[in-house]
């Protein structure tokens, strides 16, 4: 009986733990490259990018909020304190004004966590003059 429960909750807690790690499943930087796409109207990456309506990407994972060369920034962004480490970048491109209210930044965010771990696993790539420096 006691090795009959053993195993059951050895399954148990194999099946949990193996749920848990596909969620937190690391980032894919070629399908965040596709994802990407729906925000390139606004932001660029790569060593020709110019700010627009959003500021340049290069080297955002790490960086202080609203410091980008010659961008406007919103009061919101820049006074926020924040640094674009992963998690909260994961947090603001779920939902960027929850985040930061009064942010310039008008998409909704994306739904998908996997989606996200992607677009930051793109970003990733790239340092501060937009040089590729991962895989």
């Amino acid at each position: 009986m006691k090795s009959t429960l053993l195993g059951l909750m050895t399954a148990i807690l194999t099946a949990v733990g193996s749920a848990h790690a596909q969620d937190s499943s690391p980032g894919n930087a070629e399908a965040g490259a596709v994802v990407f796409r729906r925000c390139m109207a606004c932001h660029k990456v790569g060593p020709d990018a110019k700010n627009g309506v959003g500021p340049v990407l290069n080297g955002v994972v790490g960086r202080a909020a609203g410091v980008y060369p010659d961008y406007s920034y919103s009061t919101a962004n820049k006074n926020s304190g924040l640094t674009w480490d992963e998690p909260t970048l994961a947090t603001y491109l779920h939902a960027p004004r929850k985040l930061v209210p009064g942010t310039k930044m008008t998409f909704a965010g994306l739904n998908k966590d996997q989606e996200i771990a992607d677009v930051i696993a793109y970003l990733k790539q790239f340092d501060a003059q937009g040089q590729k420096v991962g895989p």
